[in-house]
């Protein structure tokens, strides 16, 4: 019995031993980095007004990442679903006109469209804001919203934070 107890303190040394000379190092990064300089988004912007409709131009790509980075510029935007994401927290950021932003509530008759990605027609108890230049909105994961722009153009960019990595298209 004393030696099952002596090799067992033996053992538990060693592998405490082992579990301290191991060496915690930086991560390394998983993609490059990505710079737009202010040029840059103005020229996306004016390449997105250009296009009919409301248009989006990722910054950063999306596969293998855990956010989508991208600028949106919309003509006309009304009617849209309310929108509900289980997985991700969005960011905007509002480079340029106004717009009504939805936010809070509870969905109606909300449809799962993709998993984690829920849309009504209607909602609750939400509350409306405008937004404008220079306004920066964090929506968290699981808050309906919607956006409304009647009327006027609107440009923003959007950061998406997933919970986990998207997969390749």
């Amino acid at each position: 019995m004393k030696k099952l107890i002596l090799v067992s303190i033996c053992l538990t040394g060693l592998f405490a031993g082992v579990a301290v000379s191991q060496v915690r190092q930086p991560s390394a990064a998983a993609h490059p980095y990505t710079i737009k300089t202010n040029q840059d988004v103005k020229e996306m912007m004016e390449a997105l007004e250009k296009k009919p409709g409301n248009t989006a131009d990722d910054i950063v790509p999306l596969a293998g990442v855990q956010m989508r980075v991208a600028v949106f510029h919309d003509e006309k935007r009304e009617n849209d679903p309310i929108e509900l994401h289980d997985g991700s927290d969005d960011i905007y950021y509002v480079l340029d006109g106004t717009a009504t932003l939805l936010l809070g509530g509870a969905l109606v008759d909300a449809k799962e469209i993709s998993p984690g990605e829920w849309r009504s027609k209607t909602s609750t108890d939400g509350k409306k804001f405008t937004i404008k230049k220079g306004d920066l909105i964090v929506v968290p994961r699981g808050t309906p919203h919607q956006r409304t722009a009647v009327g006027k153009t609107f440009s923003m960019i959007l950061i998406k934070v997933f919970a986990v990595n998207q997969p390749a298209k």
